[in-house]
């Protein structure tokens, strides 16, 4: 990707500084001490937010670990052969009412798991032009409530360029 930089602004500083600064996004967000917020799952490691804040953020994410849990894990219905208790467990022990999270595709736009613990929120439609998906946006209210917004793909002008070879991930 730095070579578009390099082509457009004539060094890779952008690109450098844009990488950079991922580096010091935050990990997760909090809503009214009740909604937690996060791209991928729940890390075995931490129980409780406090060991999330005390994490040390501004560093590349590691390949392993809490804070690659919290960004690119999944949650599973299963657990040997019954439903998990983890995030439940997570919620009670932190006062929380609901995991909101998004790192997998869902074809209404959300999906709600773990006996409705967790809400996977997916936003982009039609992934990668090839998905069929919906996408949705959760709105919380002032009191509150949940409210999904769900929404199709725009249309397109023009078809995607159909030489290109599809990742081995979606065969």
């Amino acid at each position: 990707m730095h070579i578009f930089y390099m082509k457009k602004y004539g060094n890779a500083n952008v690109w450098k500084h844009f990488t950079d600064l991922f580096d010091y996004l935050p990990l997760t967000a909090l809503i009214e001490s009740q909604v937690f917020c996060l791209h991928g799952g729940l890390s075995p490691s931490l129980d409780t937010l406090d060991n999330i804040r005390a994490l040390d953020r501004i560093q590349e994410v590691p390949h392993e670990g809490p804070m690659c849990d919290l960004l690119w894990s999944d949650p599973d219905d299963r657990c040997g052969w019954g439903i998990s208790p983890r995030a439940s467990q997570f919620n009670h022990t932190n006062g929380l009412t609901l995991i909101s999270r998004a790192h997998q595709l869902v074809m209404e736009g959300y999906n709600w798991c773990q006996d409705k613990n967790v809400v996977t929120v997916f936003s982009a439609p039609n992934y990668c032009y090839r998905c069929g998906n919906m996408a949705a946006i959760l709105e919380i209210g002032e009191n509150m409530e949940q409210n999904f917004l769900q929404f199709d793909p725009a249309p397109r002008q023009i078809e995607p360029d159909t030489t290109r070879r599809t990742p081995d991930y979606f065969l």
